[in-house]
């Protein structure tokens, strides 16, 4: 892949994580026994973006789409919280893949991205309330966590396995990886 097609990809990746995020922020909270929990589906990007690029584009199209999205619907707030997750989640997503397929599966690393997601976001809300009992509530963000994490990960190994250019750039990928 030449670097414009690179970096056409990596835009590409990057908008459509941003308008996934404000489409999501549209929908009213799905979940009603955990106020303000949202499916993550901005984190099917991200898991393409992992299985297609290198860590340091993947990662490019998380700051790029958590800029993004800030900027077009949110506050400081929001950043901080969108980013500590993201960060943490990303962090952990990458360290889960290179586990391996023979280990773990993309729905896995998924699950990781969505658990580490609310630790980053409950860490900004317990040191922003100067207190730890917000993390009292990790356990019902985990369990929602779990299972939009595994919905994400089923929708994204799909997309991967059955979108041809998509097949086309993990191919690629995991032959830059073998090298």
């Amino acid at each position: 892949m030449t670097n414009n097609q690179r970096l056409v990809y990596i835009a590409l990746l990057a908008a459509q994580a941003v308008i996934i995020s404000l489409l999501e922020r549209a929908i009213p909270f799905p979940f009603a026994v955990a106020p303000g929990a949202k499916l993550g589906l901005a984190n099917i990007i991200t898991c393409m973006a992992l299985y297609t690029l290198s860590t340091k584009d993947a990662g490019k199209v998380v700051m790029i789409r958590i800029t993004l999205a800030t900027l077009l619907g949110g506050t400081i707030s929001t950043f901080m919280y969108s980013g500590a997750g993201a960060l943490l989640s990303f962090i952990g997503m990458w360290g889960v893949k290179k586990l391996g397929p023979s280990r773990i599966s993309l729905i896995g690393v998924s699950v990781t991205g969505a658990i580490l997601h609310n630790v980053g976001q409950l860490t900004i809300a317990s040191w922003i309330a100067q207190t730890w009992t917000v993390l009292l509530y990790l356990p019902v963000l985990s369990f929602i966590g779990i299972l939009s994490g595994i919905a994400i990960g089923i929708i994204a190994n799909y997309l991967l396995n059955h979108v041809e250019k998509l097949q086309y750039y993990r191919s690629l990928q995991e032959l830059n990886y073998t090298r």
